[in-house]
């Protein structure tokens, strides 16, 4: 028997529409919707980061025109008894998938998921410079399999886990993440992609709470997109069945909430929506270590023990990268930031060989289970990175040999 649903979510609805919302801010005058025990054992539900605005077609006009500002959509806040501010909030991720009630429909996790590259004037990624506009790829589930009508050639099992989850944050941490980030705004305000995002009334969401509170969450609450000390947009994939996160408290109760499921995901999510994204549940245990961010040191991040349960890939190409910026030929000191993009960009080129798009290998090294790696960052000038792409997710061989690589039509990624 699956635990109890303390967050239940009607697929068919927006999460505004639910019996009982969730939010997209992080505020901590946000109510709890429901409460748990320590020891207790319980499932959410979750809607997809977008709440439903991306769907299973051939164009990337939704991923193009989606509205950031509703994002992320999360489950919560659910209120842990006896949490109290310096306690260590422990979380068990006994279970994750897909929607479970139905196999097929149009919303995101209905047999189905996506990844996108986001448009660089909404959103952007990690390689937005070299991939502006907005493309995306359908995948279908089959069991743990997954593969794509627009990127053929390729299936691999997933590692399934939650982006994003956290607690709330205390009223002097929400106020230190508006300030610091301001400052970053600052340093170039008129950046495409920004910066940061600073707290947005539009399109807001807390809940049930509307009218002049409603507002006040608007203009303070943090935007859910990066990680911080709370836990937040992690987006890590080791966050899977079996794992044991270890979240700082900051609010009585702890409000635990989250959402951002993925089917899959490699390392860095490196197009901004790079893991095939979906909606579905996943199952938690909690309990709590009184005064544990004080005995631990556990106080500005939690810590975590990965999942047991990944895909066994056994023979990887690796792609290296060093810090010597692509367009200017620049050496950067120690930038792994260059390091990793160029690691990217290498396997890109490669995969370009064989027949792929530009487009779909980005999508590819977005959503396949791919290890990134900090190989080195004590050899002046140049820090080391590394992208490790199981070979055997493709069907055919991608192996350097004497022959060459065989090129082939691998058809097209959906664009706009």
């Amino acid at each position: 028997m699956p635990p109890e649903v303390v967050f239940k979510i009607d697929q068919t609805k927006s999460m505004r529409d639910q019996d009982v919302p969730g939010h997209n801010r992080w505020h901590p005058d946000i109510p709890a919707v429901a409460s748990v025990k320590p020891g207790q054992d319980f499932r959410v539900e979750c809607r997809e980061w977008t709440d439903g605005q991306i769907g299973n077609n051939d164009s990337a006009a939704d991923v193009r025109d989606a509205k950031l500002n509703v994002a992320h959509m999360l489950s919560g806040p659910i209120e842990i008894e006896g949490a109290e501010p310096g306690d260590l909030l422990v979380v068990d991720i006994l279970d994750i998938g897909p929607i479970q009630t139905e196999t097929t429909g149009p919303a995101p996790g209905q047999g189905w998921g996506y990844t996108g590259i986001f448009a660089k004037h909404n959103g952007g990624g990690f390689l937005t410079d070299h991939f502006p506009d907005a493309y995306k790829a359908i995948w279908d589930f089959h069991g743990i399999y997954a593969t794509s009508r627009h990127i053929p050639g390729v299936r691999f099992a997933g590692i399934t886990h939650p982006g994003l989850f956290g607690t709330a944050p205390s009223h002097e941490l929400l106020a230190e993440w508006n300030r610091r980030e301001r400052a970053l705004i600052e340093k170039d305000p008129n950046r495409v992609p920004p910066l940061a995002l600073p707290p947005e009334p539009d399109g807001v969401l807390a809940g049930k709470l509307t009218g002049p509170e409603l507002e006040r969450i608007g203009r303070e609450g943090a935007r859910t997109v990066p990680a911080r000390e709370n836990g937040g947009n992690h987006d890590i994939k080791n966050f899977t069945r079996g794992a044991r996160v270890y979240y700082p408290v900051f609010v009585p109760g702890a409000k635990l909430s989250g959402g951002d499921l993925h089917f899959s995901q490699g390392d860095g999510e490196i197009t901004f929506c790079g893991a095939i994204e979906m909606g579905g549940f996943i199952d938690f245990g909690v309990d709590l270590i009184k005064d544990g961010m004080n005995k631990y040191g556990i106080t500005t991040n939690p810590v975590f023990i990965p999942g047991p349960v990944e895909p066994r890939y056994s023979t990887f190409l690796s792609f290296i990268g060093f810090s010597v910026d692509e367009h200017s030929g620049e050496n950067l000191y120690i930038d792994a930031t260059v390091a990793y993009r160029r690691a990217c960009l290498n396997a890109i080129e490669y995969l370009k060989k064989f027949g792929y798009s530009g487009e779909q290998a980005y999508l590819l090294l977005g959503a396949a289970p791919i290890e990134g790696r900090i190989s080195g960052v004590v050899d002046i000038p140049n820090a080391c990175c590394s992208l490790y792409l199981p070979v055997e997710i493709f069907e055919f061989d991608i192996r350097p040999n004497a022959q060459g690589p065989t090129p082939a039509d691998r058809g097209s990624a959906a664009r706009t």
